[in-house]
């Protein structure tokens, strides 16, 4: 690795953490921020700069410019109204390959930004590639376990995650009780979690799993599940007893403190190999 690490931010705490580790473990950083999106706090932190979703021409002068060779794409950006974007040249060049792929889901329009910014020779990297720390460990986060009737949601959630996505549809699932309860969709695991917590009791039962993993069509090198404090918060307050990640294939963002707020609240976080989901 040479030159400085470009981390294109979306919203979230992702983008921070990554520039925090990757600084702390000796690596220059600048972080241009997708406008309205990232935090400005941040882009202007780390000498960056930011620009609309469109412009993608002038996203890859910047970043060239400022000598970065390796890139990440970290934080959320929501599916945008192309009617309402401002493009540049090169932008434009993407729109119809953008438009026929939002028709198929998130990963096949990821795939076309991707393809514009490797064919400007930058190499896109995951974010942890750039911060080791963020990447879920396999077997139990913190003082909570699993039981056994948390393993019966674990295995129902998590083949029901795999199952959406393979459609291009979303990375997380809940199930309570071995019934799945929510899936993951545009609106976020956030909003999955809320529209658990409102559910009746007698729908819901009680307990249940958060479980997210990464679609099997998807580039590993971006949009890795990801979860955090905010994540427990919302898990606690649908009285789930626990989350659950594909280990080696999934992001907690700071995770000593996401691991504490867990064992507060009484929720375990495990990380599950393929072999135990069977």
């Amino acid at each position: 690795m040479s030159g400085p690490l470009g981390i294109i931010a979306g919203a979230g705490d992702l983008p921070r953490r990554t520039a925090e580790l990757a600084r702390a473990a000796g690596r220059e950083v600048v972080v241009l921020g997708v406008s309205g999106f990232a935090d400005p706090d941040l882009v202007s932190a780390f000498g960056g700069q930011s620009f609309g979703i469109g412009e993608t021409g002038r996203q890859i002068r910047f970043l060239k410019d400022a000598g970065c060779e390796d890139i990440v794409f970290a934080g959320v950006v929501q599916r945008p109204d192309f009617s309402q974007l401002t493009f540049d040249e090169e932008g434009l060049s993407l729109l119809p390959a953008l438009k026929e792929a939002a028709g198929k889901g998130d990963d096949a329009l990821l795939r076309v930004v991707l393809g514009a910014f490797s064919a400007a020779g930058l190499r896109i990297i995951g974010a942890e590639q750039a911060a080791s720390a963020l990447l879920a460990p396999s077997g139990v986060m913190g003082r909570h376990a699993p039981g056994e009737g948390d393993w019966r949601d674990i295995r129902r959630a998590a083949k029901a995650a795999e199952a959406i996505g393979a459609l291009d549809i979303g990375q997380g699932a809940v199930s309570a009780g071995g019934i799945v309860l929510a899936l993951e969709a545009q609106e976020g695991t956030d909003h999955m979690l809320a529209r658990c917590a409102a559910l009746p009791p007698a729908v819901r039962g009680q307990g249940g799993v958060l479980v997210k993993r990464p679609k099997p069509i998807q580039d590993a090198r971006v949009d890795l599940p990801t979860i955090g404090e905010e994540t427990v918060r919302r898990a606690a307050e649908g009285k789930l007893s626990g989350l659950a990640v594909l280990a080696g294939g999934a992001l907690i963002v700071n995770r000593p403190a996401t691991i504490a707020l867990a064992d507060q609240l009484g929720l375990f976080i495990y990380g599950f190999r393929p072999e135990e989901i069977v």
